[in-house]
Protein backbone atom coordinates (compact mmCIF):
# COMPACT_ATOMS: atom_id res chain seq x y z
CA UNK A 1 0.00 0.00 0.00
CA UNK A 2 1.33 3.42 -1.11
CA UNK A 3 1.78 5.73 1.86
CA UNK A 4 -0.48 7.86 0.60
CA UNK A 5 -3.44 5.43 0.52
CA UNK A 6 -2.22 4.33 4.17
CA UNK A 7 -2.37 7.92 5.54
CA UNK A 8 -5.79 8.73 4.07
CA UNK A 9 -7.09 5.22 5.77
CA UNK A 10 -5.97 6.09 9.14
CA UNK A 11 -6.95 9.38 8.78
CA UNK A 12 -10.40 8.71 7.43
CA UNK A 13 -10.89 5.04 9.41
CA UNK A 14 -12.23 4.09 5.58
CA UNK A 15 -14.41 0.93 6.25
CA UNK A 16 -13.49 -0.95 2.71
CA UNK A 17 -11.14 -0.29 0.15
CA UNK A 18 -11.89 -2.27 -3.42
CA UNK A 19 -8.42 -3.35 -4.90
CA UNK A 20 -7.89 -4.37 -8.56
CA UNK A 21 -6.63 -8.38 -8.68
CA UNK A 22 -5.07 -9.79 -11.48
CA UNK A 23 -4.58 -13.24 -10.15
CA UNK A 24 -7.36 -15.83 -8.78
CA UNK A 25 -7.31 -14.42 -5.26
CA UNK A 26 -10.06 -16.86 -4.59
CA UNK A 27 -7.72 -19.60 -4.35
CA UNK A 28 -6.60 -18.09 -1.42
CA UNK A 29 -9.71 -19.44 0.71
CA UNK A 30 -9.51 -23.14 -0.99
CA UNK A 31 -11.45 -25.35 1.51
CA UNK A 32 -12.93 -22.42 3.94
CA UNK A 33 -16.48 -20.79 3.63
CA UNK A 34 -15.13 -17.23 2.42
CA UNK A 35 -18.03 -14.78 2.86
CA UNK A 36 -18.54 -13.55 -0.74
CA UNK A 37 -20.43 -10.52 0.43
CA UNK A 38 -18.50 -9.54 3.09
CA UNK A 39 -17.62 -5.35 3.20
CA UNK A 40 -15.95 -5.17 6.58
CA UNK A 41 -17.45 -3.71 9.76
CA UNK A 42 -17.29 0.24 9.15
CA UNK A 43 -14.29 3.03 10.17
CA UNK A 44 -12.06 2.85 13.25
CA UNK A 45 -13.28 4.58 15.83
CA UNK A 46 -10.85 6.44 18.44
CA UNK A 47 -10.36 4.44 21.15
CA UNK A 48 -10.65 6.28 24.89
CA UNK A 49 -8.11 4.56 26.09
CA UNK A 50 -5.23 4.91 23.26
CA UNK A 51 -4.55 1.85 22.94
CA UNK A 52 -6.55 -0.33 19.68
CA UNK A 53 -9.34 1.30 17.39
CA UNK A 54 -11.97 -0.74 16.72
CA UNK A 55 -14.87 -1.06 14.68
CA UNK A 56 -18.15 0.35 16.47
CA UNK A 57 -19.71 -2.61 18.98
CA UNK A 58 -16.14 -4.77 19.09
CA UNK A 59 -14.08 -4.18 22.57
CA UNK A 60 -10.80 -5.43 23.18
CA UNK A 61 -9.43 -6.24 26.74
CA UNK A 62 -5.38 -6.53 27.09
CA UNK A 63 -4.35 -10.14 27.79
CA UNK A 64 -0.92 -9.19 28.98
CA UNK A 65 1.50 -6.20 28.83
CA UNK A 66 5.24 -6.43 28.92
CA UNK A 67 7.42 -5.52 31.98
CA UNK A 68 4.02 -6.86 34.54
CA UNK A 69 4.60 -9.60 36.23
CA UNK A 70 4.22 -13.22 35.33
CA UNK A 71 1.21 -14.72 36.91
CA UNK A 72 3.82 -17.50 37.31
CA UNK A 73 5.88 -15.38 39.36
CA UNK A 74 8.99 -16.08 36.90
CA UNK A 75 10.04 -12.59 36.51
CA UNK A 76 7.91 -9.82 34.26
CA UNK A 77 6.44 -10.40 31.24
CA UNK A 78 9.16 -10.20 28.26
CA UNK A 79 8.99 -7.29 25.21
CA UNK A 80 8.83 -7.84 21.61
CA UNK A 81 5.67 -10.14 21.23
CA UNK A 82 5.26 -12.03 18.04
CA UNK A 83 4.06 -14.77 16.45
CA UNK A 84 1.33 -16.27 18.14
CA UNK A 85 -1.20 -19.34 18.03
CA UNK A 86 -4.16 -20.52 20.01
CA UNK A 87 -5.38 -23.91 20.92
CA UNK A 88 -8.14 -25.57 22.45
CA UNK A 89 -7.83 -26.64 26.02
CA UNK A 90 -10.48 -28.57 28.31
CA UNK A 91 -13.76 -27.28 29.92
CA UNK A 92 -13.83 -24.34 27.13
CA UNK A 93 -10.09 -22.86 28.12
CA UNK A 94 -8.17 -21.75 25.05
CA UNK A 95 -4.11 -21.51 25.71
CA UNK A 96 -1.90 -18.74 23.87
CA UNK A 97 1.49 -19.31 22.91
CA UNK A 98 3.67 -16.20 22.66
CA UNK A 99 6.42 -15.22 20.74
CA UNK A 100 9.72 -12.57 21.63
CA UNK A 101 11.80 -11.14 19.06
CA UNK A 102 14.46 -11.24 21.68
CA UNK A 103 17.97 -10.96 20.85
CA UNK A 104 21.30 -10.55 23.22
CA UNK A 105 20.68 -7.56 23.95
CA UNK A 106 17.49 -7.35 24.42
CA UNK A 107 15.98 -5.30 27.84
CA UNK A 108 12.96 -7.24 28.69
CA UNK A 109 14.57 -10.81 27.97
CA UNK A 110 12.36 -14.21 28.57
CA UNK A 111 13.41 -15.17 32.01
CA UNK A 112 15.24 -18.18 32.16
CA UNK A 113 13.68 -20.98 34.05
CA UNK A 114 15.06 -24.31 34.89
CA UNK A 115 14.45 -27.01 32.72
CA UNK A 116 12.97 -24.73 30.17
CA UNK A 117 15.86 -22.90 28.92
CA UNK A 118 18.18 -23.72 26.41
CA UNK A 119 21.24 -21.08 26.51
CA UNK A 120 21.60 -19.12 29.54
CA UNK A 121 22.28 -16.25 27.47
CA UNK A 122 19.54 -15.95 24.95
CA UNK A 123 16.88 -13.68 25.86
CA UNK A 124 13.98 -14.81 23.31
CA UNK A 125 11.20 -17.42 23.68
CA UNK A 126 7.90 -17.89 24.22
CA UNK A 127 5.36 -17.34 27.41
CA UNK A 128 2.25 -19.30 27.63
CA UNK A 129 -0.89 -17.51 28.53
CA UNK A 130 -4.08 -20.24 29.86
CA UNK A 131 -7.78 -18.26 29.49
CA UNK A 132 -10.44 -19.60 31.26
CA UNK A 133 -14.08 -20.51 29.70
CA UNK A 134 -15.12 -16.64 30.24
CA UNK A 135 -11.70 -15.32 28.78
CA UNK A 136 -10.33 -14.59 31.83
CA UNK A 137 -6.41 -15.09 32.24
CA UNK A 138 -6.06 -17.73 34.78
CA UNK A 139 -2.16 -18.90 34.11
CA UNK A 140 0.74 -16.97 32.50
CA UNK A 141 3.99 -18.44 32.62
CA UNK A 142 7.23 -18.93 30.30
CA UNK A 143 6.83 -21.82 27.80
CA UNK A 144 10.58 -21.94 26.51
CA UNK A 145 13.36 -19.48 27.43
CA UNK A 146 17.27 -19.31 25.95
CA UNK A 147 16.52 -19.40 22.58
CA UNK A 148 17.14 -16.14 19.99
CA UNK A 149 14.98 -14.07 18.14
CA UNK A 150 11.83 -15.91 17.73
CA UNK A 151 9.98 -14.54 15.21
CA UNK A 152 7.26 -16.39 14.21
CA UNK A 153 6.53 -20.09 13.46
CA UNK A 154 3.31 -22.45 13.48
CA UNK A 155 0.79 -24.99 14.97
CA UNK A 156 1.39 -29.02 14.75
CA UNK A 157 -2.08 -31.30 13.80
CA UNK A 158 -0.99 -32.93 17.20
CA UNK A 159 -1.69 -29.46 19.08
CA UNK A 160 1.87 -27.50 19.96
CA UNK A 161 3.45 -25.04 18.80
CA UNK A 162 6.87 -24.89 16.72
CA UNK A 163 8.82 -21.46 17.64
CA UNK A 164 11.38 -20.02 15.28
CA UNK A 165 14.87 -18.47 15.75
CA UNK A 166 15.65 -15.86 13.06
CA UNK A 167 19.25 -15.95 13.77
CA UNK A 168 22.29 -18.12 12.38
CA UNK A 169 24.22 -16.77 15.41
CA UNK A 170 26.61 -19.45 16.58
CA UNK A 171 28.47 -20.17 19.93
CA UNK A 172 30.80 -17.51 20.39
CA UNK A 173 28.85 -14.42 18.65
CA UNK A 174 27.03 -11.99 21.02
CA UNK A 175 27.91 -13.98 23.89
CA UNK A 176 26.00 -17.26 23.16
CA UNK A 177 27.17 -20.40 24.83
CA UNK A 178 25.09 -22.53 22.05
CA UNK A 179 24.32 -22.33 18.20
CA UNK A 180 21.07 -21.09 17.46
CA UNK A 181 18.96 -21.13 14.27
CA UNK A 182 16.81 -24.27 15.38
CA UNK A 183 13.30 -24.67 15.63
CA UNK A 184 11.86 -25.90 18.64
CA UNK A 185 8.73 -27.38 19.98
CA UNK A 186 6.56 -26.09 22.75
CA UNK A 187 3.72 -27.53 24.59
CA UNK A 188 0.78 -24.80 24.91
CA UNK A 189 -0.48 -26.74 28.09
CA UNK A 190 2.19 -28.45 29.91
CA UNK A 191 5.19 -26.75 28.41
CA UNK A 192 7.97 -29.05 30.27
CA UNK A 193 7.25 -32.35 28.16
CA UNK A 194 8.86 -30.73 25.30
CA UNK A 195 11.48 -28.33 27.53
CA UNK A 196 13.89 -26.67 25.58
CA UNK A 197 15.34 -28.69 23.17
CA UNK A 198 16.53 -27.80 19.32
CA UNK A 199 15.04 -29.98 16.57
CA UNK A 200 18.54 -29.48 15.00
CA UNK A 201 17.24 -32.28 11.89
CA UNK A 202 15.21 -29.10 10.84
CA UNK A 203 17.79 -26.92 9.75
CA UNK A 204 19.53 -24.31 11.07
CA UNK A 205 19.08 -20.98 9.59
CA UNK A 206 17.30 -18.07 10.05
CA UNK A 207 13.74 -19.50 10.58
CA UNK A 208 10.10 -17.33 9.91
CA UNK A 209 7.63 -20.00 9.75
CA UNK A 210 6.45 -23.23 9.68
CA UNK A 211 2.74 -25.44 8.02
CA UNK A 212 2.61 -28.88 8.41
CA UNK A 213 0.77 -30.83 5.89
CA UNK A 214 -1.77 -32.69 7.88
CA UNK A 215 -2.11 -35.72 5.91
CA UNK A 216 1.57 -36.46 5.49
CA UNK A 217 3.19 -34.73 8.10
CA UNK A 218 6.12 -32.88 6.30
CA UNK A 219 6.91 -29.52 7.60
CA UNK A 220 7.22 -26.72 5.13
CA UNK A 221 9.33 -24.18 6.35
CA UNK A 222 10.19 -20.15 5.22
CA UNK A 223 13.67 -18.61 5.37
CA UNK A 224 13.98 -14.70 6.20
CA UNK A 225 17.36 -14.28 4.89
CA UNK A 226 18.60 -10.76 5.33
CA UNK A 227 21.20 -10.68 2.79
CA UNK A 228 21.89 -12.19 -0.83
CA UNK A 229 21.63 -14.72 -1.70
CA UNK A 230 18.51 -14.75 -0.16
CA UNK A 231 16.10 -17.20 1.91
CA UNK A 232 14.87 -20.84 0.64
CA UNK A 233 11.72 -22.74 0.96
CA UNK A 234 11.98 -26.07 2.74
CA UNK A 235 10.35 -28.97 3.43
CA UNK A 236 11.01 -31.63 6.20
CA UNK A 237 10.46 -35.04 6.01
CA UNK A 238 10.75 -36.19 9.41
CA UNK A 239 11.23 -39.84 10.21
CA UNK A 240 8.06 -40.39 12.55
CA UNK A 241 5.55 -38.17 10.81
CA UNK A 242 2.11 -37.31 12.51
CA UNK A 243 3.92 -39.11 15.87
CA UNK A 244 2.74 -36.55 18.23
CA UNK A 245 4.71 -34.47 20.76
CA UNK A 246 8.07 -35.22 20.42
CA UNK A 247 7.62 -37.06 16.91
CA UNK A 248 9.63 -34.36 15.65
CA UNK A 249 12.99 -35.54 17.68
CA UNK A 250 13.52 -38.64 15.70
CA UNK A 251 14.89 -36.89 12.83
CA UNK A 252 13.85 -36.89 9.29
CA UNK A 253 15.37 -35.25 6.11
CA UNK A 254 15.67 -31.85 5.31
CA UNK A 255 14.84 -30.78 1.39
CA UNK A 256 15.21 -27.07 0.11
CA UNK A 257 12.64 -26.54 -3.13
CA UNK A 258 14.37 -25.90 -6.64
CA UNK A 259 12.11 -24.27 -9.59
CA UNK A 260 13.93 -25.52 -12.63
CA UNK A 261 14.85 -22.53 -14.75
CA UNK A 262 13.79 -20.21 -11.80
CA UNK A 263 16.49 -19.27 -9.43
CA UNK A 264 14.51 -16.18 -7.95
CA UNK A 265 11.22 -16.41 -7.50
CA UNK A 266 10.86 -12.41 -7.89
CA UNK A 267 11.49 -13.06 -11.14
CA UNK A 268 8.02 -14.10 -11.87
CA UNK A 269 5.58 -10.63 -11.88
CA UNK A 270 2.23 -12.11 -13.33
CA UNK A 271 -0.29 -13.38 -11.30
CA UNK A 272 -1.85 -17.29 -12.20
CA UNK A 273 1.07 -18.11 -13.41
CA UNK A 274 2.22 -21.67 -12.70
CA UNK A 275 5.18 -23.33 -12.05
CA UNK A 276 5.63 -27.62 -12.75
CA UNK A 277 8.32 -29.98 -11.82
CA UNK A 278 9.13 -28.91 -8.77
CA UNK A 279 12.29 -30.60 -7.47
CA UNK A 280 12.99 -31.23 -4.01
CA UNK A 281 17.09 -31.16 -3.71
CA UNK A 282 18.83 -32.52 0.04
CA UNK A 283 20.43 -29.94 2.15
CA UNK A 284 24.12 -30.57 1.88
CA UNK A 285 24.84 -30.01 5.70
CA UNK A 286 21.48 -28.88 7.95
CA UNK A 287 23.38 -27.85 10.60
CA UNK A 288 25.34 -25.13 8.58
CA UNK A 289 28.66 -26.15 10.70
CA UNK A 290 30.71 -24.06 8.41
CA UNK A 291 28.50 -22.50 5.26
CA UNK A 292 25.13 -21.09 5.87
CA UNK A 293 22.46 -23.30 3.51
CA UNK A 294 21.30 -21.02 1.33
CA UNK A 295 25.07 -20.64 0.50
CA UNK A 296 25.85 -24.31 -0.06
CA UNK A 297 26.82 -26.33 -3.35
CA UNK A 298 23.00 -27.20 -4.65
CA UNK A 299 24.78 -28.90 -7.91
CA UNK A 300 24.98 -27.61 -11.19
CA UNK A 301 21.62 -26.68 -11.54
CA UNK A 302 21.65 -24.33 -8.12
CA UNK A 303 18.44 -23.94 -5.84
CA UNK A 304 15.35 -21.23 -5.93
CA UNK A 305 16.11 -18.17 -3.68
CA UNK A 306 13.25 -15.64 -2.51
CA UNK A 307 14.10 -12.32 -0.86
CA UNK A 308 11.43 -11.86 2.33
CA UNK A 309 9.70 -15.38 2.50
CA UNK A 310 7.71 -14.83 5.90
CA UNK A 311 4.14 -16.39 6.39
CA UNK A 312 3.49 -19.98 6.28
CA UNK A 313 0.27 -21.72 6.28
CA UNK A 314 -1.54 -24.90 5.18
CA UNK A 315 -5.18 -24.84 3.71
CA UNK A 316 -7.04 -27.17 1.62
CA UNK A 317 -4.79 -29.70 -0.25
CA UNK A 318 -1.74 -26.88 -0.40
CA UNK A 319 0.93 -24.81 1.45
CA UNK A 320 1.04 -21.19 0.95
CA UNK A 321 3.31 -18.81 1.69
CA UNK A 322 4.54 -15.22 1.58
CA UNK A 323 7.29 -12.97 0.45
CA UNK A 324 6.54 -10.04 1.63
CA UNK A 325 8.82 -7.69 -0.80
CA UNK A 326 11.55 -7.80 -3.39
CA UNK A 327 13.83 -5.07 -4.16
CA UNK A 328 16.68 -5.02 -7.43
CA UNK A 329 18.74 -2.30 -5.32
CA UNK A 330 19.12 -5.87 -2.89
CA UNK A 331 19.61 -7.79 -5.21
CA UNK A 332 16.46 -9.57 -6.07
CA UNK A 333 15.58 -10.19 -9.69
CA UNK A 334 12.61 -7.68 -9.91
CA UNK A 335 10.76 -5.19 -7.33
CA UNK A 336 7.66 -6.57 -5.68
CA UNK A 337 5.81 -5.49 -2.54
CA UNK A 338 4.39 -8.62 -2.12
CA UNK A 339 3.57 -12.53 -3.57
CA UNK A 340 1.58 -15.64 -2.32
CA UNK A 341 2.55 -18.58 -3.26
CA UNK A 342 0.90 -21.85 -3.18
CA UNK A 343 2.50 -24.83 -3.43
CA UNK A 344 0.30 -28.33 -4.57
CA UNK A 345 2.43 -31.28 -3.37
CA UNK A 346 0.55 -33.87 -4.87
CA UNK A 347 0.88 -32.07 -8.15
CA UNK A 348 4.42 -30.60 -7.29
CA UNK A 349 3.18 -27.53 -8.77
CA UNK A 350 3.77 -24.02 -7.70
CA UNK A 351 1.29 -20.96 -8.51
CA UNK A 352 1.77 -16.85 -8.11
CA UNK A 353 -1.62 -16.54 -6.85
CA UNK A 354 -1.29 -12.46 -5.82
CA UNK A 355 1.28 -9.96 -6.70
CA UNK A 356 1.14 -6.51 -4.74
CA UNK A 357 2.36 -3.42 -5.34
CA UNK A 358 1.38 0.04 -7.23
CA UNK A 359 2.75 -1.70 -10.76
CA UNK A 360 -0.17 -4.34 -10.56
CA UNK A 361 -2.96 -2.48 -9.32
CA UNK A 362 -2.65 -4.13 -6.04
CA UNK A 363 -2.40 -2.74 -3.13
CA UNK A 364 -2.31 -4.52 0.14
CA UNK A 365 -2.25 -3.88 3.44
CA UNK A 366 0.80 -2.43 4.00
CA UNK A 367 3.84 -2.43 1.91
CA UNK A 368 4.82 -5.60 3.24
CA UNK A 369 2.23 -8.37 4.41
CA UNK A 370 3.59 -10.07 7.38
CA UNK A 371 1.89 -12.65 9.68
CA UNK A 372 -1.42 -13.84 8.21
CA UNK A 373 -4.09 -16.03 9.47
CA UNK A 374 -7.53 -17.69 8.09
CA UNK A 375 -10.44 -15.71 9.33
CA UNK A 376 -13.44 -18.11 10.80
CA UNK A 377 -15.98 -16.34 8.47
CA UNK A 378 -13.79 -16.70 5.18
CA UNK A 379 -10.71 -14.46 4.14
CA UNK A 380 -7.73 -13.25 5.73
CA UNK A 381 -6.55 -11.11 8.64
CA UNK A 382 -3.34 -9.63 7.77
CA UNK A 383 -0.76 -7.66 10.43
CA UNK A 384 0.48 -4.40 8.75
CA UNK A 385 4.68 -4.21 9.33
CA UNK A 386 5.54 -0.64 7.29
CA UNK A 387 5.71 2.70 7.67
CA UNK A 388 3.40 5.34 9.54
CA UNK A 389 0.04 3.62 11.10
CA UNK A 390 -0.25 0.33 11.74
CA UNK A 391 -2.97 -2.11 11.15
CA UNK A 392 -4.80 -5.48 11.10
CA UNK A 393 -6.49 -5.40 7.71
CA UNK A 394 -9.16 -8.27 6.75
CA UNK A 395 -9.11 -9.34 2.55
CA UNK A 396 -12.03 -10.82 1.33
CA UNK A 397 -12.80 -13.38 -1.36
CA UNK A 398 -13.04 -11.00 -4.05
CA UNK A 399 -10.20 -9.07 -3.23
CA UNK A 400 -11.60 -6.32 -0.90
CA UNK A 401 -9.31 -4.78 2.02
CA UNK A 402 -10.88 -3.35 5.05
CA UNK A 403 -9.45 -2.44 8.04
CA UNK A 404 -10.26 -4.29 11.48
CA UNK A 405 -7.81 -2.43 14.21
CA UNK A 406 -5.24 0.09 14.05
CA UNK A 407 -2.61 0.51 17.13
CA UNK A 408 -3.48 3.20 19.17
CA UNK A 409 -0.33 3.22 20.89
CA UNK A 410 2.10 6.16 19.80
CA UNK A 411 5.72 5.77 20.99
CA UNK A 412 6.99 8.55 19.08
CA UNK A 413 6.27 12.20 19.82
CA UNK A 414 3.60 14.35 18.97
CA UNK A 415 5.11 15.80 16.13
CA UNK A 416 6.93 12.40 15.05
CA UNK A 417 4.64 9.86 15.83
CA UNK A 418 5.65 6.03 15.68
CA UNK A 419 3.22 3.12 16.30
CA UNK A 420 4.90 -0.33 16.56
CA UNK A 421 3.74 -3.12 14.23
CA UNK A 422 1.06 -5.89 14.60
CA UNK A 423 1.65 -9.81 14.72
CA UNK A 424 0.68 -13.28 15.57
CA UNK A 425 -2.96 -12.40 15.07
CA UNK A 426 -5.07 -15.44 15.69
CA UNK A 427 -8.29 -16.99 16.40
CA UNK A 428 -9.58 -18.70 18.95
CA UNK A 429 -11.42 -22.49 18.25
CA UNK A 430 -15.04 -20.89 18.71
CA UNK A 431 -13.86 -18.39 16.16
CA UNK A 432 -15.33 -15.35 18.54
CA UNK A 433 -12.57 -13.61 20.23
CA UNK A 434 -9.46 -12.48 17.90
CA UNK A 435 -6.50 -12.20 19.89
CA UNK A 436 -3.29 -10.07 18.77
CA UNK A 437 -0.16 -8.56 19.74
CA UNK A 438 1.52 -5.69 19.21
CA UNK A 439 4.91 -5.95 19.06
CA UNK A 440 6.28 -2.89 20.94
CA UNK A 441 5.24 -1.64 23.46
CA UNK A 442 4.50 -5.80 23.65
CA UNK A 443 0.92 -6.17 24.63
CA UNK A 444 -1.10 -9.06 23.91
CA UNK A 445 -5.15 -8.09 22.79
CA UNK A 446 -7.95 -10.01 22.93
CA UNK A 447 -10.91 -8.40 20.87
CA UNK A 448 -14.71 -9.88 20.75
CA UNK A 449 -17.50 -8.25 18.46
CA UNK A 450 -19.83 -9.07 15.95
CA UNK A 451 -17.52 -11.79 13.90
CA UNK A 452 -19.34 -12.95 10.58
Amino acid sequence: MSATRRQILARTGASVASIAFTGAFAELFAGTAAARGHTGYGPLLPDPEGLLDLPEGFRHRVLSREGAPLRSGEGPVPGSHDGMAAFAGRRGRVHLVRNHENGATARLGVPAVEGLTYDPAGKGGCTAIELDARGEVAGERVAVAGTAVNCAGGPTPWGTWLTCEETENRAGTNGYTKDHGFVFEVDPVDPRRTGAVPLTAMGRFQHEAVAVDPRSGIVYETEDAFDRPFGLFYRFLPRKPLGGTGSLRAGGTLEAMRVPGVPDLSAIQETGTVLEGVQWVPVPDPQARQTPIRLQDFGPRGITHAQKLEGCYWNGRAVFFVSSFARARAGSAADHFGQVWRYEPHRRRLTLVVVFGPGTGVQPPGESPDNICLAPGGGLMVCEDGDGAQHVYGLTRRGQVYPVARNAQNTGTEEKPEWGEFAGVTFSPDGRTMYVNCYAPGTTFAVTGPWR
